[in-house]
């Protein structure tokens, strides 16, 4: 960005191929302070998972997601809550103990890149119930679509999906 400010004051014109590796430095710059921040920090930054931090917030796990790790994370949306049947979010916000094992559901120890799903029919969760990776048609989560992958943080990676996804205990 100084580099831009620096060249334009200075009068000097700059190529479009010149300003596409500027954007891209910047770009680069950026993803590089996502990876310095932990997941929780990396969530809340994002802007998309506001009830998802706010249910980490509930259950008492943020001091267990900031911790070292490394954590991999299924994380859902806000659309994804707002998904649920109606009362569901505020049932599992009102019992600390079931909203736990929704969320600890949702986090694999280690990291699980999206090249490695490729290679895995299942994975055990924190919560001690095992998720199962489908890859014939894109990658899906148990019955939740993975809509965005390798989100890096320093702590591990979060694989954004489309729907929150319950234990088998649960249903």
């Amino acid at each position: 960005m100084l580099l831009a400010i620096a060249v334009m004051s200075s009068g000097c014109t700059t190529s479009e191929p010149e300003m596409e590796e500027m954007e891209e430095t910047e770009h680069m710059d950026e993803m590089d302070e996502m990876e310095e921040m932990d997941i929780v920090d990396t969530a809340v930054n994002a802007g998309s998972f506001n009830t998802l931090v706010q249910a980490v917030q509930a259950a008492g796990l943020e001091e267990t997601l900031r911790s070292e790790g490394p954590f991999t994370v299924f994380a859902p949306t806000d659309d994804a809550f707002a998904a649920l049947p109606e009362g569901t979010l505020e049932e599992l916000l009102a019992d600390e103990e079931a909203l736990a094992a929704v969320l600890t559901y949702h986090v694999v120890a280690g990291e699980v890149m999206a090249a490695d799903v490729a290679g895995l029919e299942s994975a055990e969760t924190v919560q001690g119930e095992s998720v199962t990776f489908d890859t014939t048609d894109g990658v899906m989560v148990n019955d939740a679509n993975v809509i965005r992958a390798d989100i890096m943080a320093s702590n591990g990676v979060i694989h954004v999906i489309d729907k929150v996804i319950l234990p088998p205990s649960m249903m």
